[in-house]
């Protein structure tokens, strides 16, 4: 045997490295759903659960909303908390989703009894008589920092409604209130065949409401035969008060299997284009969750050799912490 193989780490020794350096980082998930009452509304009428993590739309349709191990019925915070901690998971950024329905009371509960573990956000229908007064105080009573805008015809607010200008003066005024408390806005717009796919309308918003960050959700939802246009909206977005989580982009690109290499092809890109301090590992929990594991959705990142430990470290936490924990 030649002296470098004798020095060669054996298989054992490699997975045990690799163990510790998993260990070692640390985890928040910038984009994690609860339902303590599933209470959606959208394009398709109401949504209701039925049980082993089912639910059905006004319109009869039935699909697996949630794995039925994260609950018969409902999604809640100890659920969540129990499979953070299986994952090594520190923190979540529970965000708000208009399948699931509106969770502003709930999560107004568990950031009062689970403070270290969870920032929260708010939404409101902007088309609602009192969006601006609701909006002001949940921001200034309840003290949420975050706002979440789930606008996408296919599962948002123009699902229900017909299509708006995102930088429009009715949603402007919602951005200036969330800047005024120096607070984070998340919008998730669909992806490039929806009237709510608005990259120009974000660009505007972010730069007329500099003191407030600007999180766009799903990395932008690429679409394979549209990836020139997907980048060139990235280079447009690509603002010092804006970021990008890359939530539920395994889900995105099915039939992509884990570790997902064609999701790995566009992160790669988006890393070329945005760096990795602008990006944010997020899970999109439960629903992403339906056709792969919570842990596959976690660890996924370490898979590849595309990141660097310290890039990973940015992406998987300190990303999030900056965006969202310093404010909560």
């Amino acid at each position: 045997m030649k002296e470098w193989e004798s020095a060669k780490p054996s298989k054992q020794e490699n997975m045990c490295k690799q163990k510790k350096s998993r260990e070692k980082i640390r985890k928040i998930d910038a984009h994690l759903h609860l339902a303590q009452v599933v209470a959606g509304y959208c394009r398709r009428g109401e949504l209701r659960a039925v049980g082993g993590g089912k639910a059905r739309w006004g319109n009869g349709e039935v699909f697996q909303l949630f794995p039925p191990e994260f609950g018969d019925v409902n999604f809640t915070a100890e659920r969540a908390l129990e499979m953070m901690k299986e994952n090594q998971v520190e923190k979540a950024v529970l965000m708000q989703g208009s399948m699931y329905g509106f969770q502003n009371q709930y999560y107004i509960q568990v950031m009062e009894q689970y403070p270290d573990w969870f920032c929260a956000s708010c939404t409101v229908d902007p088309f609602m008589t009192n969006h601006l007064e609701t909006l002001k105080l949940y921001l200034e009573k309840h003290r949420f920092r975050v706002v979440k805008f789930e606008v996408s015809s296919g599962g948002g607010l123009m699902g229900c409604h017909d299509p708006f200008d995102l930088a429009g003066e009715r949603m402007m005024e919602m951005f200036r209130l969330i800047e005024s408390c120096q607070g984070a806005a998340a919008l998730d717009v669909g992806d490039i065949s929806m009237p709510s796919h608005q990259p120009e309308a974000l660009a505007k918003i972010a730069g007329e409401c500099p003191g407030m960050k600007l999180v766009v959700c799903h990395l932008l939802a690429p679409v394979r035969t549209r990836q020139k246009e997907w980048e060139e909206s990235l280079k447009l977005l690509n603002q010092e008060n804006v970021w990008f989580d890359i939530a539920a982009l395994p889900k995105i690109m099915e039939p992509d299997s884990y570790p997902y290499p064609e999701t790995m092809e566009y992160l790669a890109r988006a890393k070329e284009l945005l760096g990795a301090e602008k990006l944010l590992w997020g899970s999109d929990a439960p629903y992403a969750a339906v056709g792969d594991s919570y842990g596959h959705l976690c660890d996924y990142l370490e898979k590849s050799n595309l990141f660097t430990e310290e890039e990973l470290e940015k992406i998987y936490y300190h990303n999030s912490q900056r965006v969202y924990f310093s404010l909560c």
